[in-house]
């Protein structure tokens, strides 16, 4: 299914680069552990499958959530496992995190470390917490308060030059050229200049500095994002369907993939880079703050680009057998899993012989963005953007846990089994897999974790 390629460069401490880098010509910037110890888990406990909304997504908005309804939801009933004096435990801590947040978040100077803390146990959704977070881990935003406006207001403009210069048909820019000219013609008292279409502009011409060659080049680009949009999770409105609400926001998104491809000749568009971008552009696009909102898709191609520049070398196929390439980062998810659970390594090395390659090429180069439902995605992220050694380190971690945490069902099954289970990763519990993931380390022996 996907032809392209996504790679984690290992990184000292930081999780992005300072700048957007090579990636964007011409578009310079300027720029813990988990909470609630006495919740930790029994390694020894494979993870119980549940049913999709199981998942715990740290923010109150859960089946649990007190929502003003009747109150048998916040009466403690007497049932013997105290299940609603726990709910209603869920949601003070849902209240206070959320006040944590939107207390360090409007501080002079954003603590990064602490915001990582708190954002690794889960961001909430709803009002403008998770969009700004993001943007500050991201490196969007700098820590200094005082400097986001000025930091927005130049990232935002220069997103409207850049499609201005690198969105228009040929055609609009003969039409701008004409508009020049006759303006010219006019201040001009002497007769009319005859107008001479020059070899680039004709759309016959095969140069390569003709617009219309350019233009042509990318077609065949644009129609398969066009195609991979519409595929963009389906069964959610955001994305899809026929509303014009869904054709604005897949039209953004095909702006931002168009000018990373035509800024990026060497990489282009690669199937699936939708998918990464989906999660930046639902959660900008419903920030709270209006002028945010209305502005996603600039913000969304920033840290695009920055989460882009932290795993690019996936997708050069030329670097598949660097030391850069997708192929070590599939060799290095082994080793951890080798350095985590022995056992369940040998069995799926040699005894059943399934290979990273099969599952978790996927995994690694969409960033998990299809092997789980789409909030559970976004609470993924929260752990993927927060975590202060980069995304690489905590994707490995997350791949390395899935795989623990189905463990008996893998060492029970044939090459058939396996592989039909790693490529449909069942239904879990999201807080105990980022738990598991957060406590695993390559330094831990087998023996330790042995589940």
């Amino acid at each position: 299914m996907l032809r392209g390629k996504l790679k984690f460069v290992e990184k000292p401490s930081r999780a992005f680069p300072d700048r957007l880098g090579s990636l964007v010509a011409g578009f310079d910037e300027e720029v813990d552990e988990i909470s609630g110890s006495e919740n930790v888990f029994e390694c020894g406990e494979e993870l119980e499958i549940i049913q999709p909304n199981g998942f715990g997504s740290g923010d109150g908005d859960s089946d649990e959530t007190i929502n003003g309804g009747s109150d048998r939801e916040v009466r403690p009933r007497p049932d013997k496992d105290g299940s609603a004096f726990v709910s209603v435990k869920k949601v003070i801590a849902a209240d206070e995190k959320r006040s944590d947040l939107e207390y360090e978040l409007s501080q002079k100077e954003i603590n990064l470390e602490k915001l990582q803390r708190i954002a690794s146990t889960g961001l909430p959704d709803g009002g403008s917490i998770r969009a700004t977070a993001w943007k500050l881990l991201l490196g969007f935003l700098p820590p200094s308060h005082d400097m986001w406006e000025k930091e927005l207001d130049e990232n935002r403009q220069k997103y409207a030059k850049l499609k201005e210069e690198l969105l228009l048909t040929p055609s609009d820019l003969a039409r701008m050229k004409d508009e020049a000219l006759s303006t010219e013609n006019q201040k001009d008292d002497g007769p009319l200049k005859r107008h001479e279409v020059s070899h680039e502009d004709h759309p016959l011409s095969l140069g390569k500095c003709s617009f219309w060659h350019q233009y042509f080049q990318y077609t065949e680009i644009v129609e398969q994002i066009d195609r991979d949009l519409q595929r963009t999770h389906p069964d959610i409105k955001f994305f899809s369907g026929d509303s014009s609400f869904s054709k604005k926001n897949r039209e953004a998104m095909r702006n931002i993939l168009i000018l990373f491809a035509k800024l990026n000749p060497a990489i282009r568009y690669v199937q699936g880079m939708n998918e990464v971008l989906a999660p930046l552009y639902y959660v900008f696009s419903r920030d709270t703050n209006e002028q945010n909102a209305a502005n996603a898709e600039a913000d969304s191609f920033a840290c695009f680009v920055r989460l882009m520049s932290d795993s690019v070398d996936h997708f050069c196929q030329q670097l598949d057998n660097s030391s850069a390439g997708i192929l070590s980062t599939l060799s290095r998810l082994a080793e951890f899993l080798k350095a985590n659970d022995e056992e369940l390594w040998r069995h799926l090395e040699f005894t059943t012989k399934v290979k990273p390659q099969f599952y978790a090429f996927r995994w690694i180069t969409l960033l998990l963005t299809q092997e789980f439902e789409f909030q559970s995605i976004l609470r993924i992220w929260d752990a993927l953007l927060s975590n202060p050694f980069g995304v690489q380190d905590m994707l490995l971690r997350v791949c390395c846990a899935m795989l623990l945490c189905v463990k008996s069902r893998l060492l029970s099954g044939d090459f058939a089994a396996n592989l039909k289970l790693l490529q449909h990763y069942p239904d879990i519990n999201i807080e105990h897999l980022l738990r598991v993931a957060q406590y695993l380390s390559p330094d831990t022996t087998s023996s330790s974790l042995s589940l």
